[in-house]
């Protein structure tokens, strides 16, 4: 039933109402024509099994069609006139009369019942719910009676339906009978308890029910209790028998509903006579034949249904099923072919898998989005589970295997390459099928044509007999011998549908669907077939055409391995539109009469434009094959020439030649300002004039061998041919400048590579190749040591560039960019930093300026941050300065190699520009660090301590151990300290803020608030600030986690090592003077919480651990509640909050504390049990779900006994520990006692109120915001906030008044 959840519905032109708020599917995706089968299914809105199987029932129930038929627009109304004031239109006969149609008439593969679900007053949500098929059988029903009130047609459920029971009971001692007489519609027959519907049947009209001993029975006549005999009996039968299979039970032992799957069968005719009370008719009037079977699949809390339906008036196409269409021998030879040529499938390779599933359909292609589910069906595993990790998505996966893989019609479905679909393989689109046609046959003809011999055929069913498996849009041929297959099990009968054998059809209305259909609606259906096929010409036109690019060979000529352009202006391709399906002999003969001039022969070859330029591949040379089989997709490239040469030159195709674009480095020491100089570093930035080098692009077939690169660059033998070093570029970013700013490494190619091709030594587009003649090596820029040589940067690229400002040192004000600055300065590795600013000072004429003061260098970040100076004791390449770049002279001391620069601020986190600066040795303490700091901000005293920032800006962790060095504390250059008022604790001690837990509703605990008005007295009660002294008793009532009315009072600080155990933490907890009147027997009735942003986050167990493996730190804010009982709670036992709601009330009973041990099963069924045990029910009769107080929701805790196919193996259950649910101390837990509790919503008045302030709240914030532009996480919040769970509904179709 939820395989089609999330379908969205496909639109309709036939309706003149198109259905509200459903999107068509595909957009201008025509919908496919009917099967081979010929007959039409019917879309699932997502949980509508139930009333698709009884439409189609319905629809091939001649009599009932024919009747719905009979009713006019001037009986019914119009469907045009139902939004008019006054206007009595009766929708829902109408609405079936037209869905009818669109089964009968229009050809589609499937119908929808939007239409049909709207005239019911169903909203888009209902669609999705599940219902029982039975229910919604009286209930279409009664709405169709009520319907079609004063019309011809208002008896004829009546008629077809409607059959008596009398019920008799007879006084065994004066004989006297007293009837009451039952109508039905369908008759409800026990499934429990017999195993056939005969014997069902017999026990409710044959068999007696006596009442006598205790049981006697009331006779009206004798006046008295007497024994007596009670019976039932038909009275009257009518025309159709439907009979409810009753499968679902519930079983009082267990407390739980349950589906019998054991055996039933029923008969294909039966004879009702022996269970009639008139019994002197002629046979035919008690004969029923069956020509309807809703089957259910599933469980007792949900499934599937569909219908097997015999074809009574020969409307479809029946054809043997798949597996029996071929004899034996041919079935048995194709197994032993298959196990032979397919190979096993590799299911850890991707590659394998899906060729195996494209290679495995009849079409040789598959539907890009039903490709997922085929490959869980072959291997039983997603793709995101199996291969995401290391492949990514599919869609990617098979882009990049696009010499396997080929996307057709228009990218929606996937074919291989090696065998791609083509107009004799590929399903026939539905411009191709026509109504009249028998595609049954083809394969049939096929097969007895491959295997002459093999003429053994299955028995042919009788006519008449034809039955078909209507499963939603699917529609398949089965054999009568199947219906036996559903006597038992999951998936099993559930209704049965039975027809007098005395209802014979007419002749003309067999093989004929238009039978008894109003012209008016003939015609609508004749409409919509010919927008259909109108839609599907477009629709194959377009995917079939494709844009092809044609290359002339008289606009190329062969360069660098490739075909360049001759012209060098933009390639002139000439586009051409052409229809996939022609071939290529009609291709070739568009082009000779588009180019009237060409002369002699004509090849077509694919190409591909590649960075070296366009190479060809395979030539079309078979005029015969369509482009579509060619391979030929749109947007391809087509090199048009005589298939010898190009402008007298060879060219070689073909994948191994594919050309690869090199640049070919070469020594450069002249003064060529055409050429491209370039250097290692700066590329950008470098200047030609100088030394240096020349790279030039050249292009080489990939299956030329090095040597030959060689001769075609016209180098000598001797000449050396070397690659860049891979690790080169990696190692220069790593040491900086530590080269000097202008050393690579190129490695030699041996002369055993001269003979390999650029393929194997795996050469690609870009890749540099460095020649060098052997006097090259004379010259200091090149130098061999080994296989390596090394290129040192010219010395032109050996410079840095100093900037200066008037008020460079100065924070927060604007400089023009006129007014600073720059000097380039000539610069080395090894040069020192105090020697580039001495320079830059004198070129820059600054002497006279900058006299008596300090200044020093800084480099700047990419957001224009000056870094800390940098030390101009040290060369540039040791100081990790790269050359090419700014440093910038600001005002200020430089450090020494010893020493280290840190920002420092006062009392809190340095807002932007505004922390102090400090130079202090790399060897001094803390202490020695945070005495200068004071000293230089003019402090003194001695309660201070340092702190480090965290990685969010924040005052993070103290330096707690003073009397270590910076360098030892790993305390780098730039590092920002934060200088905090406090003493630091002694070395290993925490100080831990202490609060009072008081909760007066909850009776596991007692209030330890002995004499708060006299400790408290004089003291204003106020939220507690960070530092509080011990004895002040300020209130705060937090948000607490189980929502109780509860207070948090502060009762002080508690300074303690972090090696006691938590036994002794409680004992110095109960020394603050706050809880000094306090008495416990034992510290373990005292539980202890820690808080996280004044909630209750987490109970402190283990009574021997110490803080430390706890993980307590300093800071850390603590919650102690004193209980009634002790408690040691193990690891694995969660304290949850659990409350059981009022029976038909709004409201919970008041919380109880639960301990839940989770340390063996953590799961929902562990949970269940615990409760069911507390609580004293069974487990199944509760209903759990957990609150969030944040959001003011309930999160429901799903039921652990939901049934689960043998054939899947059992999944390990979720731990509620985990995600979703994460369940924690403090947790409350909602139950509904489902025995005496009919209202299943978990949600309060206060949640919804809850609620409304968070809407609020967040159209507040959405308003605030929306000035500024960030309104969306508004939305989101407001979005997230109005999601609750709905209540289920009952099933019901709302009908007009028409009286």
């Amino acid at each position: 039933m939820f395989g089609n959840l999330f379908e969205e519905e496909e639109e309709d032109g036939f309706s003149s109402t198109t259905s509200r708020g459903r999107v068509a599917k595909g957009g201008d995706e025509p919908p496919s024509p009917r099967g081979r089968s010929n007959l039409c299914g019917i879309k699932n809105q997502g949980g509508t099994c139930y009333l698709n199987s009884l439409l189609q029932t319905l629809l091939f129930t001649p009599e009932f069609r024919e009747e719905l038929f009979n009713l006019g627009p001037e009986e019914l109304g119009c469907l045009e006139d139902k939004e008019k004031p006054g206007a009595k239109v009766r929708v829902i006969p109408l609405e079936l009369q037209r869905l009818f149609t669109r089964l009968l008439l229009v050809d589609q593969q499937s119908a929808t019942t939007a239409d049909l679900t709207d005239s019911f007053g169903w909203n888009s949500s209902e669609g999705t719910n599940q219902h029982d098929v039975q229910e919604l059988n009286r209930i279409l029903f009664s709405a169709l009676e009520h319907s079609l009130v004063d019309t011809t047609g208002s008896t004829f459920i009546h008629r077809l339906y409607h059959g008596t029971i009398v019920n008799s009971i007879v006084c065994k001692e004066c004989g006297n009978v007293s009837q009451r007489q039952e109508d039905f519609l369908d008759l409800t027959v026990c499934v429990c308890g017999v195993s056939s519907l005969e014997e069902a049947l017999w026990n409710m009209f044959v068999e007696e029910e006596l009442f006598e001993g205790n049981n006697l029975y009331r006779c009206a006549q004798c006046d008295r209790l007497v024994t007596a005999a009670k019976s039932a009996k038909l009275r009257k039968l009518p025309p159709f028998m439907t009979m409810s299979l009753l499968r679902f039970s519930f079983d009082f032992a267990k407390c739980e509903r349950y589906k019998e799957t054991k055996r039933y069968s029923f008969p294909l005719t039966i004879n009702l006579r022996p269970f009639c009370e008139q019994t002197d008719g002629d046979d035919c009037d008690y004969s029923y034949e069956l020509f309807s079977v809703i089957i259910h699949k599933g469980g007792c809390y949900g499934g599937h249904y569909h219908v097997y339906i015999r074809d009574i008036d020969q409307l479809g196409q029946w054809e043997p099923p798949e597996e029996e269409s071929k004899p034996k021998m041919q079935k048995k030879v194709k197994e032993e072919v298959k196990e032979v040529c397919e190979p096993k499938l590799k299911e850890d390779d991707p590659l394998s898998v899906l060729t195996t599933i494209i290679a495995q359909e009849p079409s040789k292609s598959v539907l890009l989005d039903q490709l997922g589910q085929k490959l869980m069906d072959k291997i039983g595993s997603s793709w995101s589970k199996r291969f995401r990790k290391h492949y990514g998505p599919i869609g990617k996966f098979l882009q990049s295997h696009n010499d396997v893989f080929l996307l057709v019609s228009n990218g929606t479905r996937v074919a291989l390459k090696a065998n791609p679909p083509s107009p004799m393989t590929e399903p026939p689109s539905p411009a191709e099928q026509t109504t009249d046609s028998d595609p049954s046959t083809a394969p049939d003809q096929r097969a007895a044509k491959e295997q002459p011999g093999l003429d053994q055929k299955p028995e042919p069913e009788l006519e008449g007999s034809h039955w078909f498996d209507l499963n939603d849009s699917t529609v398949t041929s089965i054999r009568e011998s199947d219906i036996e297959k559903q006597f038992q099990g999951k998936e099993s009968a559930y209704m049965l549908f039975y027809r007098k054998t005395q209802l014979n059809r007419p002749n003309e209305a067999l093989n004929n669907p238009q039978y008894k259909v109003p012209h008016h609606l003939i015609q609508l259906a004749q409409e919509e077939n010919i927008r259909l096929r109108q839609m599907r010409e477009e629709c194959e036109a377009s995917n079939n055409t494709v844009e092809l690019h044609l290359h002339l060979a008289p606009s190329y000529r062969l360069k660098n391995g490739a075909l360049q352009p001759v012209s060098k202006e933009p390639t002139e391709s000439t586009t051409l539109s052409f229809d996939r399906r022609k071939t290529v002999g009609d291709l070739r003969l568009s082009i000779y009469q588009m180019q009237e001039l060409w002369e002699g022969d004509m090849a077509l070859t694919v190409a591909k434009s590649l960075p070296a330029g366009l190479h060809l591949y395979n030539t079309l040379t078979d005029d015969n094959v369509s482009l579509y089989s060619a391979g030929i997709y749109t947007n391809s490239d087509l090199f048009v020439w005589n298939g010898r040469e190009v402008c007298g030159a060879s060219v070689l195709t073909g994948t191994e030649w594919e050309p690869v674009l090199l640049n070919v480095v070469r020594p450069f020491l002249g003064e060529d300002g055409e050429q491209e100089v370039e250097c290692e570093e700066g590329r950008d930035g470098f200047e030609n004039g100088g030394p240096g080098l020349k790279k030039e692009a050249r292009g080489f077939a990939g299956g030329v061998t090095l040597g030959e690169v060689r001769e075609a660059l016209g180098e000598p033998k001797e000449s050396l041919l070397c690659q860049e070093h891979k690790g080169g570029k990696r190692e220069r970013e790593e040491q900086g400048a530590g080269e000097g700013g202008g050393a690579s490494g190129w490695k030699v190619f041996p002369p055993d590579d001269m003979q390999r091709t650029l393929k194997e030594l795996s050469l690609k587009d870009g890749d540099a190749l460095l020649v060098l003649e052997p006097q090259s090596f004379d010259s200091s820029m090149f130098s061999l040591n080994g296989d390596v040589v090394t290129v040192t940067t010219p010395s032109d690229c050996r410079w840095l560039q100093v900037e200066f400002g008037p008020h460079g040192g100065a924070e927060g004000e604007v400089e023009k960019e006129e007014e600073r600055r720059k000097i380039k300065v000539p610069a080395t590795g090894n040069m020192l930093l105090c020697e580039v600013k001495q320079r830059a000072i004198e070129e820059l004429q600054l002497q006279e300026q900058l006299s008596g003061a300090q200044y020093c260098l800084r480099q700047v970040d990419c957001t224009g941050k000056l870094l800390p100076p940098v030390c101009e004791e040290l060369s540039v390449r040791d100081a990790g300065v790269r050359l090419m770049t700014t440093l910038t002279l600001c005002p200020g001391n430089a450090p020494k190699a010893s020493q280290i620069f840190l920002h420092f601020s006062v009392g809190a986190a340095p807002s932007a520009g505004l922390e102090m600066d400090i130079i202090v040795e790399k060897t001094c303490t803390v202490k020695e660090c945070l005495k200068a700091m004071l000293d230089a901000v003019g402090l003194d005293g001695t309660s201070w301590h340092l702190r480090r920032l965290d990685w969010c800006e924040e005052v993070g962790e103290a330096l707690m151990d003073e009397d270590a060095s910076l360098s030892e504390l790993k305390i780098n250059n730039g590092e920002t300290l934060v200088v905090t008022e406090g003493q630091l604790p002694p070395k290993g001690f925490l100080k831990l803020s202490v609060w009072l837990y008081l909760d007066a509703s909850n009776n596991s605990t007692v209030s330890m608030e002995t004499d708060f008005n006299h400790t408290a007295n004089g003291h204003a009660e106020e939220q507690m600030p960070v530092e509080a002294t011990a004895g002040e008793t300020h209130s705060l009532s937090p948000r607490l986690c189980d929502g109780n009315m509860a207070e948090l009072r502060s009762v002080g600080q508690v300074e303690i090592s972090d090696e006691v155990s938590l036994e002794d933490l409680k004992t110095q907890v109960l020394t603050l003077p706050a809880l000094q009147d306090v008495c416990l027997p034992t510290t373990a009735f005292m539980r202890v919480w820690q808080l996280e942003g004044r909630r209750l986050a987490r109970i402190l167990r283990g009574q021997q651990l110490t803080l430390r493996k706890l993980k307590i730190t300093g800071g850390t804010d603590l919650c102690v509640q004193q209980l009634l009982k002790e408690e040691d709670l193990g690891p694995k036992e969660v304290l949850l909050n659990v409350k059981m709601g009022v029976p038909g009330e709004r409201c919970y009973y008041p919380s109880e504390e639960l301990v839940w041990d989770a340390s063996r099963d953590s799961s929902a069924r562990s949970l269940r049990t615990c409760l069911a045990a507390h609580y004293g029910l069974s487990p199944d009769s509760l209903r759990l779900a957990k609150h969030q107080p944040d959001k003011h929701t309930w999160e429901e805790i799903s039921n652990w006994n939901q049934q689960v196919s043998k054939k899947k193996k059992k999944k390990k259950a979720e731990s509620l520990l985990g995600a979703p649910f994460h369940l924690k101390d403090g947790d409350v837990i909602g139950i509904k006692n489902l025995l005496i509790d009919n209202n299943r919503d978990f949600y309060t008045l206060e949640d919804e109120l809850g609620q409304q302030r968070l809407r609020e709240q967040a159209e507040q914030r959405r308003k605030g915001e929306q000035a500024a532009g960030s309104d969306g996480d508004g939305s989101q919040k407001k979005a997230g906030a109005t999601k609750s769970r709905k209540p289920e509904v009952a099933l019901s179709i709302n009908v007009g008044v028409f009286r």
